[in-house]
């Protein structure tokens, strides 16, 4: 019953889980606080179907954190703590987050055309054509540039026009290279020198980006990995220490950046939102990115399983690096979906799981304290799937048709807990009864 102890101390306490404290690893050294699974509930006897399916899955490592501290980190074969590994395209979302730094230091705007910064000719467009390419486009996949030639050619004879600039979401990886060149060309230092000063030294994330043929490709160890999950979990700011300020920018970055793919943010991938585009496709598929992941979660995806997932309603963040699992695309969505069905199995109780509280976070009951019959506000009937009641002891009182009125005659005079699961998640809410 201590689980929902905890639950209930939550919301008595009126905090969100997410509101819950980070911890943050010191920027120098291998010290990083630890959370025992079995302490949070968790069903420790599925970690190792966790760990075999990964392993089956060429992965070399793989890390959870839970409130910023580790919960599980496995590496496998002999790949170690420091074994340094690519970030593949995981690294856009890195590159958007320093994107968003140039702007908030004042370098850029995401409105600036993307010729200020690479110069006239660029690309094989026309002068108009091309201006209508901004830094926004770039970031958020629609610069209308042809990604079906060599989508890593960064030179202009490879950079022709294929529609107007915002009319078609295209996963191209040649616009967004060239967004190091732009903060370069901005901020007058190599993107390694802006990331060092403006990332590294302030949060302990250690990278050295490369180029690998046109592309410019982020390589760290796993817990680096992990220190940028971590950061995007807290919104941009390491502890106390600010890196991306910018809330705006922040916020729209793991926000649909556009109506085209509702599932892409600024270079980042959204869960959640009910229909997606994918690399290399047209097409719109009515599916959420990752089915089996909670719906706020926002990832980082790169070619081979390079993973930062983030869930703020959870205060998670679970990475994955390795070679290829077999889903050899370029994001690898499918696997990223199959690892939340493990993790999921690990993650079971209820006060870990708390899953979508965030989506429900206006759940309400009126009146309350109540007598005889209570109302339920900031939920649809239609969504409803199962309301069941709780005593402080975590035991099952009662079980309700799902309905919006609710009778609680019959009951006990007490302080109890509602659950209430819907199409979108799982919310909890403080009952009264007179």
């Amino acid at each position: 019953m201590k689980k929902y102890f905890y639950l209930i101390f939550l919301l008595a306490g009126f905090q969100h889980a997410s509101a819950q404290s980070l911890y943050f690893p010191p920027l120098i050294g291998n010290t990083w606080n630890t959370t025992a699974a079995a302490d949070l509930g968790w069903c420790t006897d599925k970690i190792d179907s966790l760990y075999d399916f990964l392993e089956s899955k060429n992965t070399k490592g793989f890390i959870v954190l839970k409130d910023g501290k580790i919960v599980l980190e496995k590496y496998f074969s002999s790949f170690t703590q420091d074994s340094f590994w690519y970030w593949a395209s995981a690294g856009k979302t890195m590159t958007a987050f320093m994107v968003g730094i140039a702007q908030q230091n004042g370098l850029l705007k995401l409105s600036d055309t993307s010729s200020k910064y690479l110069g006239k000719g660029w690309t094989s467009l026309g002068s108009a054509q091309e201006d209508k390419i901004s830094i926004y486009h770039q970031l958020s996949m629609t610069s209308g540039l042809d990604d079906g030639l060599d989508k890593d050619c960064t030179a202009d004879s490879c950079l022709l026009f294929k529609a107007d600039a915002g009319a078609r979401w295209a996963y191209h990886n040649a616009p967004y290279t060239l967004l190091d060149k732009v903060v370069e060309s901005a901020s007058g230092r190599s993107f390694q020198q802006y990331f060092n000063t403006e990332i590294r030294s302030k949060t302990g994330i250690n990278g050295i980006w490369t180029s690998i043929g046109y592309n410019n490709v982020l390589i760290s160890n796993t817990r680096s990995m992990a220190r940028f999950g971590l950061l995007l979990l807290n919104r941009g700011k390491w502890g106390q220490t600010g890196v991306l300020t910018d809330t705006n920018y922040f916020n729209a970055m793991v926000q649909s950046s556009q109506a085209l793919n509702l599932s892409y943010g600024y270079l980042t991938w959204l869960n959640g939102k009910g229909k997606a585009m994918f690399p290399g496709s047209q097409i719109v598929f009515n599916t959420d990115l990752a089915p089996n992941a909670p719906k706020d979660m926002y990832a980082a995806m790169g070619k081979n399983g390079q993973l930062i997932n983030v869930v703020p309603s959870q205060n998670l963040v679970v990475i994955r690096v390795g070679d290829a699992p077999g889903d050899n695309g370029e994001v690898p969505v499918t696997f990223n979906n199959d690892i939340w069905k493990y993790v999921n199995k690990v993650i079971c109780s209820p006060s870990a799981g708390l899953s979508a509280i965030e989506h429900l976070q206006n759940l309400k009951l009126y009146p309350n304290p109540s007598s005889h019959e209570i109302n339920l506000s900031g939920v649809l009937a239609h969504e409803l799937k199962e309301v069941t009641l709780y005593n402080l002891q975590g035991k099952l009182i009662q079980s309700f048709e799902p309905n919006l009125k609710l009778s609680i005659e019959g009951i006990p005079s007490g302080i109890y807990l509602l659950k209430v699961s819907t199409q979108n998640g799982i919310g909890f809410v403080k009952l009264v009864k007179d």
